[in-house]
């Protein structure tokens, strides 16, 4: 990239040049419902009135326009206060791709310095944290005499831990009532409740290498309440059957030693009919989970206290509670509903509007297979293993839209031996109307067809770890026991 203007470097050619202006570099943030959503600072005001405007999306609340005005009253500690749109409410310095960035984490104390200054201070409804990437940026911090002026504004170091992303700002993730949430560099969290500027300069004085030293080595030490758990003994888990966090899986009940191979879908039912930018959020929420929610209500059968609810992100080992939290996300749009926004879908045949789970789980008792109608961005966002785990367990398949309503019913053909399915083939969906449409099965290569053909990850690892221990012992049998699953081999399918 770079040339010491010397012989011979002097004459090097490139393939292409990329030209950048730096006058043209400016600050922004992202928002408000999407990480790539960019807004330039010099446009950001006029981009939150036009969002206030338009009708409901990734950039669109749809206030109407003798609405935007309106302020909410409301008292504070006892003090009188008032909110209006746009006004922040949450301002959290998080995620650790953010903050273990010594430049933008001195930036952002650096700023907060400048405000105390001049008394500036940040109106106390506003919920301010701090929650450091690294051990190392609370050292630097100190050790600067920044943190002081952080915690001066409210940015106290976060010691519990927390479920707030500083780089995903999906519809309610950060907390499910904020409507409209802005990713911003460590530094513009500071001055979006205040003014400021930032001082580069304590970089080179503050964050010293022995800080990095002192810390890491003391990484497998571990944390003292960590090690004093007690847990139980033995080669297998030992499966705790009240455990609401930890729950035996289902994936390997009643699995053979072949693989099932694939299936067509006949006379599906739509449980979701869904437009573009259908993220990982949308699919698996991490954030809280809702009082009124199957997963509330699953928590709630066993005796766990609403204030005790914690995330789906912690329970993520129980399967239960996931399967019952997949298209969770208080802000879905599901087009079934009619313009309603929120984790609910209709039944189709009785025209009963339920969760999706509980629909989902309808359709399971009748037999009906079901399929999901998405546009472009299906899946994408963070990586979620659950975006995945959760629509098996609902017993959903996913298709692309091209128009339909989803009250049809559609079927998909496909062969019966995996061995005649490739990447990138396109498959025909039929529909009980007559109408039908082409798609392109979503396999890049010939592993993931392999994954499909065994049932998934998990099942395709476990058979071919049986087929070698029977390949280097000889035998014709082998058992191969996970927890309290065991799978023997079979005669036949």
């Amino acid at each position: 990239m770079f040339v010491d203007y010397i012989e011979p470097q002097i004459e090097r050619v490139y393939s292409s040049c990329l030209a950048l202006n730096l006058e043209d570099v400016e600050p922004c943030i992202s928002g408000p419902k999407r990480p790539h959503d960019r807004v330039t600072l010099r446009e950001m005001k006029a981009d939150w009135h036009a969002c206030l405007d338009n009708r409901v999306g990734f950039k669109g609340f749809a206030i109407p326009k003798e609405s935007q005005g309106k302020v909410a009253e409301f008292s504070f500690r006892g003090t009188p206060a008032q909110l209006r749109h746009g006004d922040v409410v949450i301002a959290a310095i998080t995620s650790c791709t953010n903050t273990s960035n010594p430049s933008v984490m001195l930036g952002a104390a650096s700023v907060a310095k400048k405000a105390c200054e001049v008394e500036l201070e940040v109106k106390p409804w506003i919920k301010t944290s701090l929650a450091p990437g690294s051990g190392v940026v609370t050292k630097y911090l100190e050790k600067s005499g920044l943190q002081k002026y952080l915690n001066q504004l409210g940015f106290h170091i976060v010691v519990a831990a927390v479920v707030l992303s500083g780089n995903r700002n999906f519809e309610g993730r950060v907390h499910p009532l904020t409507r409209a949430n802005y990713l911003a560099s460590s530094p513009l969290v500071v001055a979006y409740a205040l003014a400021g500027t930032v001082v580069a300069q304590v970089v080179h004085s503050s964050v010293l290498p022995n800080m990095f030293k002192a810390t890491y080595q003391a990484i497998t030490k571990g944390n003292p309440m960590w090690n004093q758990l007690s847990v139980p003994s033995g080669n297998l888990y030992a499966w705790d059957s009240k455990s609401t966090y930890i729950h035996d899986p289902p994936y390997f009940k009643s699995m053979t030693m072949s693989p099932p191979g694939p299936h067509g879908v006949k006379d599906a039912h739509c449980l979701l009919n869904f437009g573009d930018s259908i993220r990982t959020d949308h699919i698996s929420p991490a954030g809280s989970i809702h009082k009124d929610s199957p997963t509330a209500r699953y928590l709630m059968e066993r005796g766990v206290d609403r204030r005790d609810f914690n995330s789906y992100g912690s329970r993520r080992g129980n399967d239960e509670g996931m399967a019952r939290g997949t298209f969770a996300n208080i802000r879905i749009v599901n087009k079934l509903l009619g313009g309603e926004v929120g984790p609910k879908t209709i039944h189709i045949s009785t025209g009963e509007k339920l969760f999706v789970f509980d629909v989902a789980m309808r359709y399971k008792s009748e037999g009906h297979d079901t399929i999901i109608l998405a546009g472009a961005e299906y899946g994408s966002g963070s990586s979620r293993d659950w975006v995945a785990k959760g629509p098996k367990l609902l017993a959903g398949e996913d298709a692309e839209t091209l128009g339909l309503t989803g009250h049809e019913r559609y079927n998909i053909d496909l062969p019966s031996n995996v061995s005649e399915i490739r990447p990138g083939q396109d498959v025909t969906v039929a529909t009980d109307n007559g109408k039908s449409f082409t798609c392109t099965l979503c396999f890049d290569t010939e592993l993931e067809l392999a994954y499909f053909d065994h049932g998934g990850i998990l099942q395709y690892v476990i058979r071919n770890l049986i087929h070698a221990n029977q390949s280097a012992a000889g035998s014709l049998t082998a058992r191969w026991v996970c927890s309290s699953i065991s799978v023997t081999k079979q005669t036949s399918n």
